[in-house]
């Protein structure tokens, strides 16, 4: 009989070319189920709680998959991490019962996009952080970030590529907050759309910079048209910060680990 088991990660998204499979082997999934399999023995294929795409990096994003070979918890963790790559990492294992999955069962998901609003580049957090060089007008962004609240028609903001069945989505935060050189967007919602918080992002991007009013964002919604909003932004400064389920799970609580900015 196999066992479930559920684990937690932490990714930098640079390394690979998102996390679903790929036929030449560069996704997160692929590393990851390579190293499963040399812990389990023979191949195991995973269910995450959200898809991210090339360049998205996660500090809480969560799997099971099912065992037909009982393994200590360690072994699912430590033993794991010694044949993962570096920019990959369990954090943390835990046996779970059979009817749990980790994207049916997860309740919200928390995104926070980091953006280096300077006039100079990133150099050290290259790849890691979003960058816009002219100034940007904080309380404009914060008034629009407020139209996008509640749940929504999100077809402006979803991916022409988008596979999921229905465009709404509940979206309980949307908040922009600024840390130093550093705008800091955070986005927590029942699910997202294939590339929601990117284009939500570029959205207030482009008030931000006094293209457009806060108002804007209320009428893109009412659109429902990908191509009334701004372009896809950079995926660099996007993680994965939180996936939250019930408590009968017995999951451990979703840490940031993310290192303060400079």
């Amino acid at each position: 009989m196999a066992l479930r088991i559920a684990l937690g990660l932490e990714y930098d998204g640079r390394c690979f070319c998102g996390w679903q499979t790929q036929p030449g082997g560069c996704a997160i999934q692929d590393a990851v189920e390579r190293a499963l399999a040399q812990v389990h023995g023979e191949p195991v294929r995973t269910i995450v709680a959200g898809r991210t795409d090339a360049g998205v990096h996660a500090t809480s994003q969560v799997l099971h998959f099912d065992a037909r070979h009982a393994r200590p918890l360690s072994a699912w963790q430590r033993g794991t991490n010694a044949h993962l790559p570096e920019g990959v990492a369990v954090l943390w294992a835990r046996a779970v019962a059979e009817d749990f999955h980790a994207r049916f069962a997860a309740q919200e998901r928390t995104y926070r996009y980091y953006l280096l609003n300077h006039p100079v580049r990133p150099a050290l957090m290259a790849g890691r952080v979003g960058w816009v060089h002219a100034p940007l007008d904080l309380a404009a962004m914060q008034a629009a970030s407020k139209h996008l609240l509640g749940l929504h028609d999100f077809t402006s903001f979803r991916a022409a590529e988008c596979q999921a069945r229905t465009p709404f989505r509940d979206l309980r935060v949307a908040s922009v907050e600024k840390q130093g050189h550093y705008v800091i967007f955070e986005f927590r919602a029942n699910a997202f759309l294939h590339h929601q918080v990117r284009n939500m992002v570029g959205a207030l991007v482009w008030v931000g910079l006094g293209r457009r009013l806060p108002v804007w964002l209320a009428e893109v919604l009412e659109a429902r048209d990908r191509r009334q909003a701004a372009a896809t932004f950079s995926g660099d400064g996007l993680y994965l910060t939180g996936v939250a389920y019930g408590c009968e799970w017995g999951l451990p609580t979703t840490e940031n680990r993310l290192p303060t900015l400079p």
